[in-house]
This record gives structure tokens, sequence and C-alpha cells, in this order.
């Protein structure tokens, strides 16, 4: 599938202490994408929304997992994640 915007392929930058030592040491970024976008798509999306370098791409996705609120059974959504590495000195401002 081809997504012709690069704002569709993004959904939001995940920010938690992991994804921010990723930042500092190895110019890394987290980011929360969609199900049926691919490395390439990624890479393409980030170079143009922010105009910078992207050397590697690395995508897992996450399962969902069984949740229980009170009596009910229920499982949470499964996503997927992209971790953007980039150029040395370069880097994304996502605050």
């Amino acid at each position: 599938m081809k997504i012709v915007d690069p704002r569709q392929v993004i959904i939001r930058p995940i920010i938690t202490e992991k994804s921010e030592k990723l930042q500092k040491f190895q110019t890394a970024y987290v980011f929360e994408v969609t199900d049926k976008a691919n490395k390439l798509e990624i890479k393409d999306a980030v170079q143009k929304i922010w105009n910078v370098k992207v050397l590697k791409v690395r995508v897992l996705r996450k399962k969902g997992k069984m949740r229980r609120v009170r009596y009910k059974r229920g499982k949470t959504s499964e996503w997927k994640k992209a971790i953007v590495t980039l150029q040395k000195g370069q880097t994304i401002d996502i605050y």
C-alpha cells in the first residue's frame, strides 16, 4: 500500500524514559506508526516532515494484552512502533 501523505504514516511520538535515552545517546526517536506502513514509507515520512537524514528504521508490532474491567474481559489494541535513527548531529524537536 502506498501512503501519499507523510502525516498519515506517523501517528505520534512515543515519549518514555527509554526513548529519551535513545534520543540522548543514539540520536534515535520512537514513533507510533500506522499498521500498513513499511520501513521505506516511515523513512520518507520522517525525512519529509522534519527535513533530516534517516540512517536506519527498526519496526516492531506491539501485541494487545488481555485485560479485565470488573466482570468483562477485553483486549488492548495492537499497534506498530518504529525506532528511527538519524545521522550524527541531527535532531527532531518533538516537544
